[in-house]
């Protein structure tokens, strides 16, 4: 089995969703991981087959193409929001994706979007630019003992499911709240004020136990057996290097998860295989949707012909999307060179897939300078860091040319 990774580079929005798709196209037998985050991620893929486009969320971003996905344990599904996703994936491409899970994957539940949400709205012009979608508070809440996992709720009936997450809200919740009292203001009385409303538990409940039939769960030797029938293992990251918990430069603006080849690898070794490529993605700018340093930010305006991007549009807890150019040489590869040092991965090919070329006439966008891509990928930095090499210039992932140095 060949297994690769697929890994933003900078603060997401690189286009992870584009190539592995692309992957799909060709990779034998191929099966999709979904490992950090959870429903905050989205990754748009447009179809050139049919114009189609599609904004994933916890579904494989290859599912257009009957590949299957498998959400590991680091994964934090929202599983009522899984229904609406798929939904209204089966009335745009008339088919259900199989879904697969690992039996110790933990779930969000309601509690932790509201107080997710309570928080960053207390924050006001301090928010930390997260998406509302309470993946920090469930891994807070799964760290402190109350996680709640597939193989637990697995056959579960709604009534039992609620009084297990009324069991969390008086046992846990409070605790919780003493933690964060101190940070809470008044525009956060909206959503604490459902955090006592037990009809949104048994409503929530209700809807989760009827969203489980789409999930098979496999126990490790399922799993073991899944993996033995694959050609190519897929590792689809939710968010770019930057925003990884353990990067204390752009600290609190994070994610709380492992953004680059931590869950890969820890995966790998525990079924017994190893990574064979990463492939690191970056646009020819840089973009970041939240809160937070930006380097080398400028306008929009002066970096080429850019489309819009309506899955990036100004929303309430993201605020608007910046753009900058890419940093220097070295600010370039710096990132990449952690991870790769850090997951001892030097033996591992790595890869760099470089998208929107169409819109910066096939060039990179240094801060000083812009550079042709034929010569950017030649360069010495580059060319010590990277073994290949994807471009990307239009919106499709058939449209991707690979380079070999």
């Amino acid at each position: 089995m060949k297994t690769i990774a697929v890994v933003g580079k900078n603060f997401g929005d690189e286009g992870k969703g584009m190539a592995v798709d692309f992957l799909a196209l060709h990779s034998p037998k191929p099966l999709v991981v979904r490992h950090n985050g959870g429903a905050q991620s989205g990754h748009t893929v447009e179809y050139k087959e049919n114009g189609k486009k599609f904004l994933f969320h916890e579904l494989s971003s290859a599912s257009f193409r009957g590949v299957d996905t498998l959400w590991s344990n680091t994964f934090y599904p929202d599983i009522y929001k899984l229904g609406e996703e798929i939904e209204a994936f089966r009335s745009m491409f008339g088919f259900v994706p199989n879904v697969y899970a690992m039996s110790d994957t933990c779930i969000t539940i309601p509690d932790d979007v509201l107080l997710n949400m309570a928080l960053e709205t207390s924050r006001g012009d301090s928010r930390h630019g997260s998406c509302g979608m309470g993946i920090n508070e469930c891994d807070l809440r799964t760290v402190a003992g109350y996680g709640l996992s597939l193989s637990s709720i697995n056959g579960i009936k709604a009534n039992d499911l609620y009084k297990s997450l009324l069991k969390i809200r008086a046992e846990y919740l409070p605790k919780r709240l003493k933690e964060i009292s101190s940070t809470l203001t008044k525009t956060a009385d909206e959503y604490l004020q459902l955090l006592s409303n037990d009809t949104l538990l048994k409503n929530a409940a209700e809807a989760i136990c009827n969203n489980l039939h789409y999930i098979n769960i496999l126990s490790d030797d399922s799993l073991k057996e899944k993996l033995k029938e694959t050609g190519t293992l897929i590792f689809e990251n939710g968010q770019g290097l930057l925003l990884d918990r353990n990067n204390k430069k752009y600290a609190p603006h994070l994610t709380c998860s492992e953004t680059g080849l931590t869950n890969p690898c820890k995966f790998l070794e525990h079924f017994g295989y190893s990574l064979n490529e990463v492939i690191y993605v970056s646009r020819t700018y840089v973009t970041k949707h939240g809160a937070g340093s930006l380097p080398h930010q400028c306008p929009r305006e002066t970096l080429g012909k850019l489309e819009i991007d309506q899955t990036n549009e100004p929303n309430e807890w993201q605020g608007t999307i910046r753009y900058a150019r890419q940093g220097d040489i070295n600010e370039f590869v710096a990132e990449v060179q952690k991870d790769i040092k850090q997951n001892n991965a030097d033996s591992v090919k790595k890869s760099l897939f470089l998208t929107h070329l169409n819109e910066t006439d096939n060039c990179i966008l240094m801060k000083d300078m812009n550079i042709p891509v034929e010569q950017f990928i030649k360069l010495p930095e580059i060319m010590n860091t990277f073994d290949n090499f994807y471009l990307s210039d239009s919106h499709y992932s058939e449209d991707t040319t690979k380079i070999n140095l």
